[in-house]
């Protein structure tokens, strides 16, 4: 069955982004070759994408006008946003999902044969973490220290118990980190 994979960047002291929404600049201090790479990856072994309703919108403004491989690969994907108040998606190959997020999450992954991303998406990760349906968070953290910011795992998180798979250095002094719930 394919995964349900978080994918994420962010800093040394935890924050996918800086004190503003949309705060990504220290994503450019481990852009680079290898990164691509490696989202090129990612990319190529995934059946859909599925964001929040923010970063849906950001990705979108950005993907669809971007060149290059990533972009390819974004745009020809099928993708998912959840949002109570999008009434439709221009995106590409998007489908809305309005309710019943963890129901119809599942189902998503049983439908495909390859992985499902979420990219960014804060809230959107919160409550796929409360409903266990992660199968695998893969954080890349950048060597930077922002000292304020959005974090990727709010205070109210629940507890989740973890096996690390494996963890990776970049030349640029990002390290990739890949982990696995313990279920019980």
């Amino acid at each position: 069955m394919p995964k349900l994979i978080m994918w994420n960047l962010q800093t040394l002291d935890g924050f996918f982004e800086g004190g503003e929404s949309w705060d990504l600049d220290f994503h450019q201090s481990v852009w680079g070759d290898e990164l691509e790479r490696l989202s090129v990856e990612q990319l190529q072994s995934a059946d859909r994408l599925l964001f929040g309703r923010i970063t849906y919108q950001g990705m979108a403004a950005y993907w669809q006008t971007a060149k290059g491989e990533v972009a390819d690969l974004i745009n020809s994907l099928h993708k998912a946003v959840v949002s109570r108040t999008l009434d439709r998606a221009d995106w590409r190959n998007t489908k809305i999902i309005k309710d019943n997020v963890a129901a119809e999450i599942q189902k998503l992954k049983q439908q495909g044969e390859k992985n499902l991303f979420v990219f960014g998406s804060g809230n959107l990760s919160a409550t796929l973490t409360q409903h266990n349906l992660f199968d695998e968070y893969r954080i890349a953290v950048a060597p930077v220290i922002l000292g304020r910011g959005s974090p990727l795992f709010p205070a109210n998180s629940n507890r989740v118990n973890l096996k690390l798979l494996d963890s990776r250095t970049l030349s640029n002094g990002c390290v990739i980190l890949r982990y696995e719930p313990i279920r019980n």
